[in-house]
């Protein structure tokens, strides 16, 4: 008998990955944790029946998520990751040679043994000495640390639940206190196809806090519809104005210099959401 996995994230469609083996499946605090050998993505990460990451396709949202704000930056030196807790965010992140410290604020600790026992190929970052990781509440932790960081990432699981406090208004202003006075931060931010009131609504929300707001756009097959949002917040740089000419040459599969520029390049339905 086969054994498929039924994504329905979203309430008129669903996403279907045939199984080959199931690694591990718990509860644990805060959510139903499942990580999976599929036969057409390999090893994947799924949360509360939403997949997360996947071996074959993780890079396309983990460069552009990091790369983007990383490389609008021109000395980004301390980072927090907001979530996150399968590592990739933060393997990325090490890429670039100004970074000297990363924090992972995770709620779940679940998340990342897991991840680092099944997933090493998107984790191994985690044992790295510039990461330290921190087992709590993510909005507490901004709160916390004012002027702290040059860049934030919220690399979050979606904005219902339990994540629905790391979307809004309220929040972006604590990140933007967070920030160093030049800080960029960056989030992922749902399907214009399913969603566009959500993606149009936290754009908005950004926008009411940072002078500078761009929504750009990724292609990740395991997302629904395939076409995934991310918005990003800047204090003073600009991502389509910065100059890359100069900037280092890090390994990549999905993200460039060009690409850089040309992400922020909107199909009209998308545009009209930032209108």
């Amino acid at each position: 008998m086969d054994l498929w996995l039924r994504e329905s994230q979203i309430s008129d469609a669903v996403m279907t990955y045939k199984i080959k083996q199931t690694l591990i499946r718990k509860k644990t605090k805060y959510q139903d944790l499942a990580i999976v050998d599929t036969y057409c993505f390999g090893k994947m990460l799924v949360l509360d029946g939403i997949v997360q990451t996947t071996v074959k396709d993780e890079y396309v949202y983990h460069e552009m998520i990091t790369h983007v704000p990383l490389f609008t930056h021109p000395n980004p030196q301390k980072v927090l990751v907001v979530g996150g807790g399968d590592g990739g965010a933060v393997k990325e992140i090490l890429k670039h040679p100004t970074v000297e410290r990363v924090v992972l604020c995770e709620i779940d600790q679940e998340v990342i043994e897991q991840c680092r026992k099944y997933l090493p190929e998107i984790s191994f970052a985690l044992h790295d000495p510039r990461c330290e990781i921190f087992i709590g509440d993510g909005i507490k932790y901004v709160h916390e640390h004012k002027n702290s960081f040059d860049v934030i990432i919220v690399d979050s699981t979606d904005p219902f639940g339990a994540a629905e406090g790391l979307f809004g208004r309220s929040f972006y202003k604590e990140i933007d206190e967070c920030l160093t006075e030049n800080g960029i931060f960056v989030a992922q931010t749902e399907t214009p196809f399913y969603l566009p009131e959500v993606v149009k609504g936290i754009y908005n929300d950004a926008k009411a806090v940072f002078p500078i707001t761009k929504l750009f756009m990724a292609g990740i097959p395991t997302y629904p519809s395939g076409f995934w949002s991310f918005t990003l917040g800047s204090k003073k740089y600009d991502p389509q104005k910065v100059d890359l000419s100069s900037s280092v040459n890090i390994n990549t599969k999905y993200y460039t210099k060009e690409l850089h520029k040309a992400c922020f390049v909107l199909p009209k339905f998308i545009e009209n959401l930032t209108k």
